[in-house]
């Protein structure tokens, strides 16, 4: 599969992943018919203008299609040596390298205004559409309306029709420009449409917010979003670094934040070996293929990666793509051991919620939930307790350890 085509529907997949994976199963009732002709009253009440909503929304049928894509996120269960091996590919480090050159007038202006790290932005930009060449050829209306129909996420998807429709109006874009993902996505960092409406910015002064096709609009609202999100200026996101070979592998992972100096304590260095800064900067660690992987210290602005996308492969994946287009050298992938295939997860994660560890929903999928548990399982069996997923973990599930 391409890497363009896994890009454009990328960020509202793995955005709704954790709700929409864990949601009953569900069967729509009633026509979309009699559904469009409510919610057109509805899009008049919330304040968009009748003249828009009767030329956008007259005659629009839904797209099963899209229901179907909405329902198949198999790529994103991948480890994530795989998932980025995809995504954070070589030719993107160099053109997110090309492209903070070429732009480089507009992104001094953007750290000045928001102070967001021109790497960061080009990190997001180079995965959701590589800029600009995979946005996606769905009609977003009609997507939009279909998702907003559907009983899986409805309530979701009504707000944002509502905000394209907004969009709409406030002259920002016309109704057949609005081509993007499958999910609904707009423009070259893929914007939702109520990021969009709320977030775009006209930064190059011509009365429009177009994230279609102006690289200062594009810039100045990914920014304008990312600083909404929580980012704070000139401080790092993400570090490779280096462990040792035995630690207490428990205190990794998002949910535990120890001083910078705690982990230097504990034999943490830089990933060339060379001795961190032994100050109270907070950072958790990240050890996404267990204790022989790659490791990573994440720092408070690497929430701002997991609240852009609640994956935490997509959220590492494209935080390491910014500090590779920062300059940063390519990471160590070291020698993880070999992870549980798809049957093999569900069996592990049956036998964890049978002992009483909350690991949602049994998907085969290595999410946060499913990691603390593994992590508390394996100090109870006596492993290495770095939350990574193998066969002799398995192995001592199995035999009641």
């Amino acid at each position: 599969m391409p890497t363009k085509t896994l890009t454009c529907a990328l960020a509202i997949v793995l955005m709704g992943a954790a709700q929409a994976d864990a949601a009953p199963a569900c069967s729509n009732s009633g026509s979309f018919e009699k559904w469009l002709d409510g919610f057109k009253k509805d899009a008049v009440t919330a304040g968009v203008k009748p003249a828009t909503v009767a030329s956008t929304l007259d005659g629009m049928t839904a797209d099963m299609s899209i229901i179907s894509s909405d329902r198949k996120q198999g790529f994103f269960s991948q480890t994530f040596l795989d998932f980025q091996t995809k995504l954070a590919t070589p030719n993107r480090v160099q053109s997110g390298i090309a492209k903070v050159k070429q732009q480089r007038a507009v992104f001094d202006r953007e750290e000045k205004d928001y102070g967001v790290s021109p790497a960061v932005i080009a990190a997001f930009w180079a995965l959701e559409s590589d800029f600009g060449s995979g946005m996606g050829k769905k009609p977003v209306l009609r997507s939009l309306a279909t998702l907003a129909y559907d009983c899986r996420r409805g309530e979701m998807f009504r707000q944002e029709l509502i905000a394209a429709l907004k969009i709409i109006d406030r002259g920002d874009l016309r109704a057949d420009e609005m081509i993007g993902s499958w999910a609904g996505e707009l423009g070259q960092t893929q914007f939702l449409p109520a990021h969009y409406y709320n977030f775009a910015v006209d930064y190059d002064g011509d009365g429009k917010r177009d994230l279609l096709r102006s690289n200062p609009d594009i810039i100045a609202s990914t920014a304008n979003f990312i600083k909404s999100l929580g980012w704070k200026a000139g401080e790092p996101w993400l570090q490779e670094v280096r462990v040792p070979a035995q630690m207490a592998w428990e205190n990794a992972g998002l949910d535990m934040k120890l001083s910078r100096a705690e982990w230097v304590k504990m034999g943490v260095t830089g990933a060339n070996g060379q001795k961190l800064p032994a100050d109270t900067t907070p950072a958790s660690l990240l050890l996404l293929m267990g204790k022989n992987g790659p490791a990573f210290l994440a720092y408070p602005n690497f929430e701002v990666f997991t609240k852009w996308n609640q994956s935490l492969n997509y959220a590492v994946t494209a935080a390491y793509l910014a500090t590779r287009i920062n300059g940063a050298p390519a990471m160590n992938r070291g020698s993880p051991v070999a992870s549980l295939d798809g049957p093999q997860m569900v069996e592990m994660q049956q036998l964890l919620a049978r002992k009483g560890y909350k690991i949602g929903e049994a998907d085969g999928k290595l999410g946060a939930g499913t990691r603390l548990a593994i992590r508390q399982a394996q100090l109870k069996a006596g492993l290495p307790a770095d939350g990574y997923p193998t066969q002799e973990f398995l192995t001592a599930l199995r035999s009641g350890r």
